[in-house]
C-alpha cells in the first residue's frame, strides 16, 4: 500500500511539474524578443533597436522604409492583440471571435460604414506618397512578425485566426477614432426628447448657447416622431463599446504651451495629457525613431505608422479633443405606400439598400440590412424592432463627407519644425476635430483647432435631431481653415486647451459638445498668474491638481437648503465638512465622497422621473449633464424639481431632502456607518481592465489594480468616474502625462498608465501602473548618451539574404 501511494504521489508530482513546465514554456513562447538578431524581408540595411528599462524601443535605421518596417515589427510583438481588436471593432467583426454579446456593437460599426468608407479611401490613395510608403512599410513589419511567431495568448483563448493587416484596416481604425470623438449619438436624441416630449422649460438647465466672448474669465419643435426605441438601442451600443471591446475611447484632454518669457529657463514649455478610457494595454505605444534627417520620440496608436503626439529637440506637439459638432442626426419621413422611400426636397427618393452578414461565434450569422438616405447612412435601421414604431434617422458625418488626408497630416506633423509646417499639417485634419497645441525651440507656441467646420443654414440648432424635409438639414459647404479658432504666439505668453468652448477670433460660432469650463478655468487661473515662472516641477504639480470650482457652483446654492434638512448630529458634522471643503479630491478626503454621491442622488431624484430609465441612462453619459447640474442647482423654479409620479408638487427643498437622505443611506450601506471610512481613495479606485478579463480567473491574471487614487471628474488630474452611486470605478483619465521643456528636451517627462507591453506576464505589462497611480513621471530618453546608459537589451534586424 505504501509503495502504491508513493508511486501515485510520484506520478502526481511528475504531472504537476510537467504542467508547470508546459505552462512556463507556453508563456515564454509568447514573450517579445528584445535581444539578439532577426532577419526581416525587404530590409535594405541593418536596424538597431535598443530597449530601455521601461521597454521603450529606440530604433535607429539607415532610411525611413527600414525604420518604419522595424517599428511595425516591434509594435506588433508588444501589441498585436490590441491591433486585432482595434481593426475588428472598426470593421464590425468582433462577434465572430467574441460571440453574440458583440452583435450589437458590430451592428453599430457596420451602420457607420467605416469598412465601406475605408475601401473607398484606399482605392484613391497615392501609393507613392511618403506617408503611404511609410505606412505600408510599417504594416509589412507587423505582418512579418505575425507570420513568423506564435499567436498571442488571447488569440488562443478565443480562437482568433491570423490574417494580414492592410491599409483599409488603418483607415477604418482612424474612423473609429473619429467616432469616439462624436457626441451626437448620446446627446442629440436625449436633448430632442427633452424638447419635444417635455417642453422648452425643461431645456433651461442645458447650456445650449454660443458664448461669443468664450467661457473663460481671463486671469488678467418637430412634426416627425423619430424611432426612440432604435435611437435608445443605438445610444446603448455606443456606451457599451469600451466595456465589451476594450478599445479605448477618447474623452477629453488638457494641454498648454508657455512661451520663454513665462518660464524659468527662458525657453518654451509644453504639457499635455489626453484623457482616454483606461484599458490593458494602454492606448499609447512609445518609440524613439532615428534615421538620417529625421528623429522623433513618438506616442503611437495601433496600426498607425505616424505618431499622434511627439517631440524632438526642435519641436513638440500634443492633442486635445476639439469637440466640434461634426455629425448631424436627421429625421426622415417614410412614404406610407413604400417603406423604402423617404421624402427629400419635395420628392420621394429611394433608399439605397445593401445587406451584410455578421459572423457570430457560437451563434447563427446575422443578416444586416443597411440603408442610405441622401443625407447619409440610416443609423436606426439596424436597431429597429418594428418598422411601424417611428420614423428612421439618418446620419450626416464630416468624416464620411470630406477628403480627410489624415495619414498625410500626421506624417507631416511628425516633421513640422516651424509654425508654417505645423499649421499646414493641421489644416489637413478634417475629422475628428483636434486641437493641435505646439511649441518649438525657436520660441514659438501655437494652437490650431483642426477640423473641417461645416456651414449650416443660419439659425440651425444642430444639438437636436434635424428635419430631413427642411432646410435646416442642408449643408452649405465648409469654412476655410483660416476661419477656425487658433492662436500663434499670443501676447499673454501661454495657450490653454481643455475641451472648453473655444474663442474664435474670426467670430465664427462653432457648434459643439464642449465640456464644462471649470477644468480649463483652473488651468487658466494658474497659467495667467504673472508671478509664476514655469518649470518642470510646478508644471507637474498643475497636471496633478485635483481642484476646480465646479463643486462650489453646484453646492453653494444648495447649502441653505441642506442646512434646513440636516438634523442628525453625525450627519451635521458631515454637512459642516462640506461647507468648508476646498474642492480637493485627495485620497483621504471625505467631502468629495459625500458630494459625488449627493450629485448622483440629486440627479436621480430630479431628472429620472421625467426622462424614464433609458433616456436617463443616456443623459448620464453625456457632457450636457455636467453643464446642466450647476444651472439646475441655481434654478429653484425649474420644473425638474417636481416628481411627476406623485400628486404633490415637489419643491427644490423636497428633492434636496430626498437626495441627502439617500446619500447618507447609500454611503453607510456601501462604505460603513462611520464617515471616517468614507475617504475618497477607498471609494474611488482605478483598475486597468483587459477586454477578455470578464470572468475569473482571467480578471485576476490580466487586470491591473485596483489602485486607490485621487483626482476626479473634470479636475486637471481627470481620473474620471461616472455620475453614479458609490463606489466609483475610474473610467478614463490622463492616458499619459507629458512635460517638455526646451531648455533640455532630452529630459522630457512622461508616464504610461500601465506598461509598454500588452503581452501578459511580460515584465513591462504593468511596471508603470503603481507609479502612475501616485502621480509619478519617467524620463523619455532622447539624448544619445542617455539612451546608451539606460539600454537594457539590444535587438538587431538584418536584411534577409534571399
Amino acid at each position: 500500500m505504501k509503495l502504491a501511494f508513493k508511486i501515485f504521489a510520484g506520478l502526481l508530482l511528475a504531472l504537476l511539474l510537467a504542467a508547470l513546465a508546459g505552462g512556463y514554456w507556453y508563456v515564454s513562447n509568447k514573450q517579445p524578443q528584445r535581444s539578439g538578431e532577426l532577419t526581416l524581408n525587404q530590409l535594405s540595411a541593418p536596424v538597431t533597436v535598443r530597449y530601455d528599462e521601461r521597454g521603450i524601443p529606440h530604433i535607429k535605421a539607415a532610411n525611413e522604409a527600414d525604420l518604419y518596417r522595424a517599428l511595425g515589427y516591434v509594435h506588433a510583438q508588444d501589441r498585436l492583440f490590441q491591433m486585432e481588436m482595434a481593426r475588428r471593432l472598426a470593421q464590425g467583426e468582433l462577434a465572430a471571435v467574441l460571440g453574440p454579446d458583440l452583435v450589437k456593437v458590430d451592428k453599430l460599426f457596420r451602420t457607420l460604414r467605416l469598412r465601406e468608407h475605408a475601401a473607398q479611401v484606399v482605392a484613391k490613395l497615392d501609393q507613392n506618397s511618403p506617408a503611404i510608403k511609410a505606412q505600408l512599410a510599417y504594416l509589412d513589419g507587423i505582418n512579418q512578425y505575425q507570420a513568423s511567431h506564435p499567436a498571442p495568448m488571447e488569440f488562443d483563448l478565443v480562437g482568433i485566426p491570423k490574417r494580414p493587416f492592410t491599409l483599409a484596416d488603418t483607415v477604418a481604425v482612424s474612423g473609429y477614432l473619429a467616432y469616439s470623438f462624436a457626441a451626437a449619438f448620446k446627446t442629440e436624441p436625449v436633448l430632442t426628447y427633452v424638447r419635444d416630449e417635455l417642453g422648452p422649460d425643461y431645456l433651461r438647465i442645458f447650456d445650449l448657447d454660443w458664448h461669443p466672448l468664450g467661457v473663460l474669465s481671463k486671469a488678467n419643435t418637430a412634426s416627425l416622431q423619430p424611432d426612440w426605441r432604435a435611437l435608445n438601442q443605438l445610444s446603448q451600443a455606443a456606451n457599451e463599446v469600451h466595456e465589451v471591446a476594450g478599445v479605448p475611447l477618447f474623452e477629453g484632454s488638457n494641454a498648454w504651451a508657455v512661451s520663454g518669457p513665462r518660464t524659468s529657463s527662458g525657453k518654451p514649455m509644453l504639457a499635455g495629457d489626453p484623457h482616454i478610457n483606461f484599458s490593458v494595454p494602454s492606448v499609447w505605444y512609445e518609440a524613439h525613431l532615428s534615421a538620417p534627417g529625421f528623429e522623433l520620440y513618438g506616442h503611437f496608436q495601433a496600426l498607425n505608422a505616424s505618431a499622434l503626439m511627439g517631440h524632438n529637440r526642435q519641436f513638440v506637439w500634443t492633442l486635445t479633443m476639439f469637440q466640434n459638432d461634426d455629425m448631424d442626426l436627421v429625421k426622415l419621413r417614410t412614404n406610407p405606400n413604400n417603406p423604402n422611400q423617404v421624402a427629400y426636397m419635395g420628392e420621394w427618393v429611394d433608399l439605397q439598400t445593401t445587406q451584410e452578414t455578421i459572423q457570430v461565434k457560437d451563434g447563427k450569422p446575422v443578416t444586416l440590412t443597411l440603408q442610405r438616405a441622401p443625407q447619409g447612412p440610416v443609423i436606426t435601421s439596424a436597431f429597429r424592432d418594428n418598422l411601424g414604431e417611428g420614423q428612421p434617422v439618418a446620419m450626416w458625418w464630416t468624416f464620411l463627407e470630406t477628403e480627410n488626408p489624415v495619414l498625410d497630416a500626421f506624417y507631416e506633423l511628425n516633421r513640422a519644425d516651424t509654425l508654417p509646417k505645423a499649421r499646414e499639417a493641421a489644416s489637413k485634419i478634417h475629422a475628428p476635430g483636434l486641437n493641435i497645441v505646439w511649441a518649438n525651440a525657436s520660441g514659438n507656441i501655437g494652437w490650431w483647432a483642426a477640423a473641417k467646420l461645416v456651414i449650416r443654414p443660419q439659425g440651425v440648432q444642430p444639438m437636436f435631431l434635424l428635419d430631413g424635409e427642411e432646410e435646416e438639414s442642408d449643408k452649405l459647404g465648409f469654412y476655410r481653415f483660416s476661419d477656425n479658432p487658433q492662436e500663434e504666439n499670443p501676447a499673454r505668453g501661454y495657450i490653454v486647451s481643455a475641451n472648453q468652448q473655444p474663442l474664435a477670433t474670426s467670430g465664427l460660432p462653432v457648434a459643439g459638445y464642449y465640456n464644462a469650463y471649470d477644468r480649463a478655468q483652473a488651468l487658466e487661473d494658474r497659467l495667467g498668474d504673472d508671478k509664476i515662472q514655469w518649470n518642470a516641477l510646478n508644471t507637474q504639480s498643475l497636471q496633478l491638481s485635483t481642484q476646480t470650482a465646479y463643486y462650489w457652483r453646484v453646492l453653494k446654492p444648495l447649502l441653505p437648503l441642506l442646512s434646513e434638512v440636516v438634523r442628525d448630529p453625525m450627519e451635521r458634522s458631515v454637512f459642516d465638512s462640506l461647507t468648508v471643503w476646498d474642492g480637493q479630491y485627495t485620497p483621504f478626503n471625505i467631502p468629495p465622497t459625500v458630494f459625488t454621491q449627493l450629485l448622483y442622488e440629486l440627479t436621480q431624484a430630479a431628472l429620472a422621473d421625467e426622462l424614464g430609465e433609458m433616456q436617463f441612462k443616456n443623459l448620464l453619459s453625456t457632457r450636457a449633464l455636467d453643464l446642466a447640474l450647476p444651472r439646475l442647482a441655481q434654478d429653484e423654479d425649474s420644473p425638474w424639481w417636481d416628481n411627476i409620479n406623485t400628486k404633490k408638487v415637489e419643491t427644490q427643498q423636497d428633492i434636496v431632502r430626498i437626495a441627502w437622505r439617500a446619500t447618507m443611506a447609500h454611503l453607510k450601506a456601501t462604505l460603513g456607518n462611520s464617515p471616517n471610512d468614507w475617504g475618497w481613495g477607498r471609494a474611488h479606485t482605478l483598475t486597468h481592465r483587459h477586454p477578455l478579463a470578464v470572468q475569473q480567473p482571467l480578471s485576476w491574471l490580466l487586470n491591473v489594480g485596483p489602485f486607490e487614487v485621487g483626482g476626479a471628474r473634470e479636475v486637471p488630474n481627470n481620473l474620471s468616474q461616472a455620475i453614479s452611486p458609490a463606489p466609483w470605478q475610474v473610467v478614463y483619465g490622463p492616458s499619459t502625462r507629458r512635460i517638455i521643456d526646451f531648455a533640455d528636451p532630452g529630459q522630457a517627462r512622461g508616464i504610461n498608465p500601465v506598461g509598454q507591453s500588452g503581452v501578459p506576464f511580460d515584465r513591462h505589462y504593468q511596471d508603470q501602473a503603481a507609479a502612475y497611480a501616485v502621480g509619478g513621471y519617467m524620463q523619455e530618453y532622447l539624448n544619445e548618451s542617455d539612451v546608451a546608459i539606460n539600454t537594457r537589451s539590444t535587438l538587431r534586424f538584418l536584411p534577409s539574404r534571399r
